[in-house]
């Protein structure tokens, strides 16, 4: 399969783009022999991979490190990663932390969240320096304390006039796609409707322009529960547990 670029990826509104995390150069190495479209180092790397609490605590150099194993694993795919809580809290902080984690990492794109004016700036100056952004706006991790939990957002006019005037305004940035994380259906669909540029959605129903969900979810790698916008297709952990226990009792355990 063809490794996509910025441009491929804007032409692919309505495209049913793909796109799945990942943390690791083995996982990787298979999604390098997939259809997949694009892979995301998210910083959901601290809640799946190091067992942090929020992706709050992920450090821009455990980024790189993880982005680095990935890009070494899956050098045929696009390649985006998520700038880390607390490393692009001023636009000089931002240029700094970007272009180290691009360049370090080799990434095609970043990812960064928000839509607050000093954001935007951060998001033109990036691009007119060569570094495609990835926008992100709805339920923002990064944000979970300010925004007072996980949930589903757009339920309201003021809530839905707010989403639609950022996500316009990533645009106008220069963001070459948007991920819509848990916003109301209906309204996401608008926004994809209204935007010149491919969103990506992750809880926000079926309607936007591609979708990115967490790997370790969807194979459900992990002992919890996924969340209900992301119904397993296996149970990696049970079919794992069961191997290994299987294997301590021929070794007479």
């Amino acid at each position: 399969m063809k490794k996509l670029n910025v441009r491929d990826i804007r032409k692919a509104k309505k495209g049913n783009l793909q796109v799945l995390t990942c943390y690791d150069y083995q996982t990787a190495s298979l999604m390098n022999e997939s259809m997949l479209d694009m892979i995301l180092v998210g910083d959901s790397v601290g809640n799946v991979i190091l067992g942090y609490e929020t992706t709050v605590e992920v450090t821009l150099e455990e980024m790189i490190i993880f982005g680095k194993a990935v890009r070494r694993g899956a050098p045929e795919k696009f390649l985006i990663l998520d700038l880390p809580f607390g490393s692009y809290s001023t636009i000089v902080q931002g240029i700094h932390s970007a272009t180290k984690l691009f360049k370090e990492t080799k990434a095609e794109a970043l990812k960064l969240e928000g839509a607050f004016p000093y954001q935007l700036k951060l998001i033109e100056r990036l691009t007119q320096t060569g570094i495609p952004v990835m926008g992100h706006i709805g339920l923002t991790p990064q944000s979970v304390h300010q925004q007072g939990g996980y949930y589903v957002h757009g339920k309201t006019d003021a809530s839905q006039d707010r989403l639609m005037k950022e996500a316009k305004a990533l645009e106008a940035a220069g963001a070459f796609s948007i991920v819509l994380e848990c916003v109301e259906e209906n309204l996401a669909t608008k926004i994809s409707d209204e935007l010149s540029i491919p969103t990506i959605g992750i809880g926000s129903g079926k309607k936007t322009d591609g979708q990115v969900l967490v790997v370790n979810d969807l194979l459900k790698m992990g002992p919890k529960t996924p969340p209900k916008f992301c119904p397993p297709i296996a149970d990696f952990y049970q079919m794992k547990k069961e191997l290994l226990d299987q294997y301590l009792r021929d070794q007479g355990k």
